[in-house]
């Protein structure tokens, strides 16, 4: 036979279990916002049954059900859709860093404009047709002067800008690293948390759904791999092991440059900052460097006309007709610094045509000097300026071929004379070696504008790819939210459902607690 109060006992359970499924409905809830939440879920069974012993056998046929008691108390998550989100995430990390620093090369280039590189490289040219009309002119030396320092300029605030941003793009490195150390610092201590949490048989939901967020986190900032261990997460950063249960092995700028450099750090936001800093900065600064010093000295072919008088020592590399090259000295003792035909010749960049030419500086002819300099040898864009002497002294600028009475001490300068001028004047169209030997020479616009259309198709291919990797980013995310977000609808109707079974519990109890006072207060009481 049952216990008097089997049922009081059923109706208990049940009262406690719709009390947790309640409790838990609204913690999801008040958390329905919070980032990194799973939507947590009552399991529950029902209860042992009670059976009626007798002497030999059971009493009664069947069983009497005792209620319903809770199982455990579990978050809703799809570890497939948690890894598939975290590889999502790095990929778009990575590709929006790369967007972002190729818009701002953009910026730095600022093309096509009314202020930028190429408007300055025109006005240049421009000043030097202008010059070849009237090259004693000094207004038209100082405009020289002007726009060539205003080139200069250009190019080393450009440089400035890229050096500018190499150092920011190292600082957010260290900073990236100063993140990653703390988030996997705290995906150390919730390893440590979750576990006592565990060994008492109990599920740590909050705290690993804190751990994953943690994750998450990581996952946009490098590549990540989580495996789950007896001692908790263990976390691969850019290939190497970070986290292992509490053990925390601290990244460096240096650590994860070696990672980048291996190739084990591919993705996520500090990949996105190394290949910014490391591959577009220092592509576009070379470029640039290599422009400005081509512009100097980089090898060009040009025709100097009959007539011209080349100065003492000077040494070229004449084409022949039939394309043989030869070096060759011009001096008086050789009998040939006056050129009796047109020669086609190599010239070291503008600088080495200024000093085939001479200067209307002073009464003696003196050789033209370099137009360009720069500090610490090799000119680039960072250190070319116009020539300090020349600064201060327009005249220096060499605009003459021709010079009256060679070899003899009464020569002296045709002032007048512009052939040098005149082949500056074309220089626009002029093809330079650039020193590659995959690529034929071209002009210093065309070089420049190739460096603009290739930022221009990156810039273009890094929004494209930024886009793509953040709608599959979304999608990935929405279909988490599917399984793990919490739906207030869902709750509410939860919630209605619960009340009910509560409220239905509690009339259960209060029916056979009626019962019990008429058995014990009302029973054995007639005739008294």
């Amino acid at each position: 036979m049952t216990s008097t109060f089997h049922s009081l006992e059923t109706a208990k359970r049940s009262l406690y279990t719709q009390t947790t499924a309640l409790s838990t409905a609204g913690h999801n809830i008040a958390n329905a916002n919070t980032a990194g939440y799973s939507r947590q879920v009552v399991n529950t069974k029902a209860a042992a049954a009670f059976e009626t012993p007798a002497l030999r056998n059971w009493l009664n046929p069947g069983q009497l059900g005792s209620g319903v008691e809770v199982t455990s108390i579990t978050r809703v998550r799809d570890s497939y859709l948690d890894d598939q989100f975290r590889g999502e995430n790095s990929g778009m990390g990575a590709w929006t860093v790369r967007q972002e620093t190729l818009s701002k090369l953009e910026a730095i280039v600022n093309e096509p404009s009314e202020t930028g590189l190429s408007a300055v490289l025109n006005n240049f040219w421009s000043a030097w047709s202008d010059f070849s009309k009237d090259p004693q002119d000094i207004t038209n030396r100082k405009i020289i002067k002007e726009t060539t320092l205003a080139m200069t300029d250009s190019l080393n605030q450009t440089s400035k800008q890229l050096d500018a941003m190499t150092t920011d793009l190292t600082a957010n490195i260290n900073l990236k690293a100063t993140e990653v150390n703390s988030l996997l610092q705290a995906v150390a201590d919730l390893n440590a948390g979750i576990k006592k949490v565990e060994n008492l048989g109990n599920n740590a939901n909050d705290l690993s759904d804190q751990r994953d967020y943690a994750v998450d986190q990581l996952s946009k900032i490098a590549n990540v791999t989580v495996t789950k261990l007896d001692t908790g997460y263990e976390v691969s950063l850019g290939g190497n092991i970070a986290v292992s249960g509490t053990t925390v092995t601290p990244v460096t700028e240096a650590s994860l440059k070696e990672a980048y450099g291996s190739g084990a750090l591919n993705k996520g936001e500090l990949y996105g900052m190394f290949v910014s800093r490391d591959d577009y900065v220092v592509d576009y600064r070379s470029q640039l460097d290599t422009l400005a010093n081509t512009l100097a000295n980089g090898e060009f072919k040009t025709t100097l006309p009959a007539g011209s008088v080349l100065p003492e020592g000077t040494q070229l590399t004449v084409i022949s007709a039939d394309g043989t090259e030869t070096e060759t000295t011009f001096s008086n003792a050789n009998n040939n610094r006056t050129l009796t035909d047109s020669i086609n010749v190599k010239v070291a960049g503008i600088n080495g045509l200024m000093k085939i030419g001479y200067s209307i500086d002073g009464t003696t002819p003196s050789a033209g000097i370099d137009l360009f300099s720069g500090s610490g040898g090799t000119i680039t864009a960072g250190n070319i300026t116009l020539n300090t002497l020349i600064q201060n002294n327009p005249n220096l600028i060499a605009s003459s071929f021709r010079v009256t009475n060679p070899g003899t001490a009464s020569e002296t300068v045709v002032a007048g004379n512009a052939g040098l001028a005149l082949i500056m004047a074309d220089m626009k169209s002029t093809k330079f070696d650039f020193g590659s030997a995959a690529s034929t020479p071209v002009t210093i616009d065309d070089y420049f504008g190739s460096i603009t259309g290739q930022l221009g198709v990156e810039s273009q291919e890094a929004a494209r790819q930024a886009q793509n990797a953040t709608s599959l980013a979304d999608q990935v995310e929405t279909l988490r939210q599917s399984v793990s977000g919490v739906s207030m609808d869902e709750e509410m109707t939860n919630l209605v459902k619960f009340q009910q079974a509560y409220n239905a519990s509690a009339r259960f109890m209060t029916t056979f607690d009626e019962m019990l006072d008429k058995l014990i207060n009302g029973t054995g009481v007639v005739g008294r």
